[in-house]
């Protein structure tokens, strides 16, 4: 399919945004890491509309890619307004250890602390972060009618790499929130590298489809490098699955800075992530 600008931030958008509500859903980390994701993300879709619109031309699914766009761009908006309105609600788990913990406290020192979160105030409900993924999605339906090339195969190629490129970001976004939230469980930093992991060989097997990436492998395509790109797309993708697993492996390790050995393995598998989706996306490009 084409590659365009707009189309991968908006992809990125929308994977990321995704996987905000994957991971807000669970009520666990705390309601900043949600305010660092909207605020990323909103960043990210406003590009996509300016370079739809202002660096590209298109027709009528450019169109109806840059006012999904637009529409992304204001539900992050408004989900992270809300978010902020009710922040002294906090989230439901996390609340729930902080009492335990102050009780513990207040049980050995025998004095009352102050309480932190307003325990009245409504929360912030996680489906609200499913707006802007949802509008994200109608976009990346025009921009697959739009690629050229057989239309369940740029599906594919860009509903996988947009979720793809979304979970490995939040990742290791994620990884650096345990630095703020000490006590924060592991489980949702391992269901993202999890989904990351799962999508990684369905990415590279609609990548391999053709007109795919063996063509370029083997010679009977030409990448216009001598070969050179395509062997920088398997080392990435190879890459990139060594890194998920090393990174599984150190999730494991009961030792504090575990988490952040897996964050900074983290860095290194969205760049070699990016190289698989990106450098493959603009050798197929039309």
């Amino acid at each position: 399919m084409e590659f365009q600008v707009s189309t991968v931030l908006l992809q990125w958008a929308t994977g990321g945004l995704f996987y905000c509500w994957v991971t807000t859903r669970r009520r666990e980390v705390g309601i900043g890491y949600g305010w660092v994701l909207r605020i990323t993300y909103l960043v990210l879709a406003a590009g996509a509309l300016v370079a739809g619109r202002i660096v590209e031309e298109g027709g009528t699914a450019a169109i109806v890619r840059d006012v999904c766009s637009l529409g992304v761009v204001v539900a992050t908006a408004w989900a992270l307004t809300l978010s902020v309105q009710r922040r002294k609600a906090g989230v439901t788990h996390q609340r729930e250890r902080r009492r335990a913990r102050v009780a513990r406290v207040e049980a050995m020192i025998g004095r009352a602390r102050p309480q932190r979160y307003d325990e009245d105030a409504a929360e912030f409900p996680p489906e609200v972060d499913l707006i802007a993924p949802v509008l994200g999605a109608a976009g990346l339906i025009a921009c697959a009618f739009d690629g050229g090339g057989p239309l369940l195969l740029s599906l594919g190629r860009i509903f996988v790499g947009a979720a793809f490129l979304g979970a490995v970001t939040d990742a290791m976004l994620l990884g650096h929130w345990y630095l703020t939230q000490p006590g924060l469980s592991r489980e949702p930093l391992k269901e993202l590298v999890r989904h990351t992991t799962a999508l990684w060989p369905l990415e590279v097997f609609l990548l391999c489809l053709p007109t795919g990436m063996p063509e370029y492998l083997l010679g009977s395509r030409d990448d216009g490098a001598d070969g050179l790109l395509g062997w920088i797309w398997l080392t990435s993708a190879v890459t990139t699955i060594g890194l998920l697993i090393v990174t599984q492996a150190a999730l494991r390790e009961k030792w504090y800075s575990a988490v952040m050995a897996a964050t900074g393995l983290l860095y290194l598998a969205i760049l070699t992530a990016f190289g698989t989706d990106l450098v493959a996306r603009a050798i197929l490009a039309p």
